[in-house]
């Protein structure tokens, strides 16, 4: 975990894939457990540490991930993203070469618990089907690796992996959907490159970047999106 911005009431870090953002039934440490743990000793806290969970992104997912640290930057954070006054941006890898090399993909989405995975529908067969939208861009080609810039507009339980699957090239390393690849330690070439706002409070624009991770396939693209 690196921490990558923070002020009075925001903190961002670089989450590394295969870690939590809050807890589940497998009862391993969170990364909310190690931001706290990080404030508690910086800030040398005695008691404990007010640290709200804002978003998540999938345990597999490298990348972005904002938390507040007050109750009313936790409460007007929340409006932001509500109001999809929040810009983010993920990169992925794959091992096939979409076509067309940009688009905006819609679809509809249910999540099977049990299974820990989603269903795309093309249109609303299902009252509990929840509406997901992204815009993609081909942003570089290695040989047979893809990277693509996403944009979604949506926030939906694994919805970029989903979608990207559905339209026949599913993230490197993600075998839930579809790739023949396997990654260590769960990962997959999945990350949340960057979010953009206005501060709520501060009413300033903030660019939270993080770097992708040092490892041999998003190595191959340093040189573009260093």
């Amino acid at each position: 975990m690196k921490v990558i911005f923070e002020d009075n009431h925001y903190i961002a870090v670089n989450k590394p894939a295969g870690v939590l953002v809050q807890a589940d039934e497998t009862k391993d440490e969170t990364l909310g457990d190690m931001v706290k743990a990080y404030i508690k000793k910086k800030y040398k806290k005695p008691g404990d540490v007010f640290l709200g969970t804002i978003h998540r992104i999938d345990r597999p997912v490298s990348g972005v991930v904002i938390f507040a640290r007050t109750s009313k930057g936790l409460a007007r954070m929340n409006k932001l993203f509500a109001d999809k006054k929040v810009d983010k941006r993920y990169w992925a890898i794959t091992t096939v070469r979409p076509d067309p090399i940009e688009d905006t993909l819609i679809h509809y989405l249910i999540k099977d618990k049990e299974k820990n995975k989603v269903r795309l529908f093309d249109k609303q067969k299902y009252k509990t089907a929840k509406r997901c939208e992204l815009s993609y861009s081909l942003l570089s080609e290695m040989g047979e690796h893809f990277l693509i810039d996403i944009n979604p507009k949506t926030g939906r339980p694994h919805q970029i992996r989903s979608q990207l699957s559905r339209i026949g090239c599913p993230i490197r390393g993600d075998k839930k959907y579809g790739s023949i690849h396997h990654q260590r330690l769960g990962m997959i070439h999945l990350h949340s490159h960057s979010l953009s706002f206005e501060h709520p409070i501060k009413k300033e624009p903030v660019v939270i970047k993080a770097p992708p991770p040092n490892e041999q396939v998003w190595n191959m693209f340093k040189g573009f999106i260093s």
